[in-house]
């Protein structure tokens, strides 16, 4: 299973050093692992839209003239939602 305590290569730096971190402070079976890396995954694509929201804004335009809330606002609340379950 050692190579299941490597930090998948897709995650975020910070990201990866918090999973690195706590495969270094827990005993983890492969499952933990799997939902840790699922965490991770979350946390990740949260941060991912709510840096999308800060240089987009919370509102886009729609066809008729008027604003919507960005589809991007739900993802980050799914993503922290999804995060805070995992853990």
């Amino acid at each position: 299973m050692a190579d299941k305590l490597t930090p998948p290569r897709h995650l975020r730096s910070g990201t990866k050093r918090w999973f690195a971190s706590v495969v270094g402070n827990w005993e983890l079976e492969e499952h933990h692992v799997r939902l840790l890396t699922l965490a991770a995954e979350a946390w990740d694509r949260g941060q991912q839209a709510r840096e999308q929201i800060a240089r987009d804004g919370l509102t886009t335009p729609t066809r008729e003239g008027g604003q919507k809330l960005s589809p991007l606002v739900r993802i980050e609340s799914d993503c922290r939602l999804s995060f805070a379950r995992l853990l």
